[in-house]
């Protein structure tokens, strides 16, 4: 058996988590989540990853493998790093087996990955930086209306007249937000209106990843946001893509995970590779 420690250090929000891995067996021991709002990333992994380690009743010698992902190549005790792409992938397979497809909405971008049954990235699509797509962009306007996060799903499915917003540029958007604002539009349909099209333009992108076999699983920052789960169904349905789109309670920590299942594969290829030339 192995601990393994994954730190997925995003714009938004830095994700730590802590398994215990003994072959195909894994055992949750400990998982954090911590909000940037302009505090230093580097610094929060550094007290999260202590905090987990006093959670589970273990200390840093315990730990086999620390495995970062998301900025956190900087992180000075990582033991490797590895792409957000193959983390998040491997983590949709933890969180759902019949997953075939991981949507990452983050703070600054989405990204579409078609993916095997073992969590292998088949193929890849990204939004651009600037796109109205993220979740850099809603928590802003939320915050213009303001709304508090964690409010905004249960607004948008409250919606009756959705207003939809510039699904291209963020500066236009956000334009035009401020338009609906002075028209009195209620933020109900302001936000579903978002939702909408910010899902259009995600659901294009899952189509141009090739033929998925499976689940769509939401990860990343907002999937747990109902309301963009909700018009991601309506848009993948007005797109004719017959795969069902889900999320799950776990699905912020997809990357952490995926880095932490990937140290521990890594860290006993690393042991058998070691064995073997002792045996030598």
């Amino acid at each position: 058996m192995v601990v393994t420690a994954g730190i997925d250090i995003g714009t938004g929000a830095v994700k730590t988590v802590l398994f215990a891995v003994d072959g195909a067996a894994t055992q949750w021991l400990a998982r954090r989540t911590d909000r940037v709002r302009q505090r230093d990333p580097f610094q929060l992994a550094t007290g999260a990853y202590a905090q987990v380690l006093a959670e589970a009743g273990l200390r840093p010698d315990d730990v086999g493998y620390v495995a970062t992902t998301g900025e956190g190549e900087l992180l000075d005790f990582h033991t490797g790093h590895f792409y957000s792409m193959t983390t998040h992938a491997r983590g949709a397979i933890y969180l759902d087996p019949q997953a075939r497809a991981a949507l990452d909405v983050g703070a600054l971008h989405g990204r579409a990955t078609r993916i095997d049954a073992r969590g292998k990235v088949l193929s890849y699509r990204m939004t651009s930086q600037c796109a109205s797509g993220s979740g850099q962009f809603l928590e802003n306007i939320a915050r213009y209306l303001g709304i508090a996060q964690d409010e905004i799903g249960t607004l948008s499915r409250q919606a009756d007249d959705p207003e939809r917003v510039s699904g291209i540029c963020a500066v236009l958007a956000e334009t035009d937000v401020i338009n609906m604002v002075s028209r009195g539009i209620l933020a109900p349909n302001i936000l579903k209106g978002i939702h909408l099209s910010m899902a259009d333009r995600l659901a294009k992108l899952l189509k141009t990843v090739g033929s998925i076999d499976g689940t769509v699983l939401m990860t990343g920052g907002l999937a747990l946001d109902e309301g963009l789960v909700a018009a991601m169904q309506e848009a993948l349905r007005k797109e004719k893509v017959p795969q069902p789109i889900r999320n799950h309670p776990d699905s912020i920590y997809a990357g952490a995970i995926g880095a932490a299942l990937w140290g521990a594969f890594r860290h006993g290829r690393l042991a058998r590779r070691l064995g073997q030339s002792a045996a030598a």
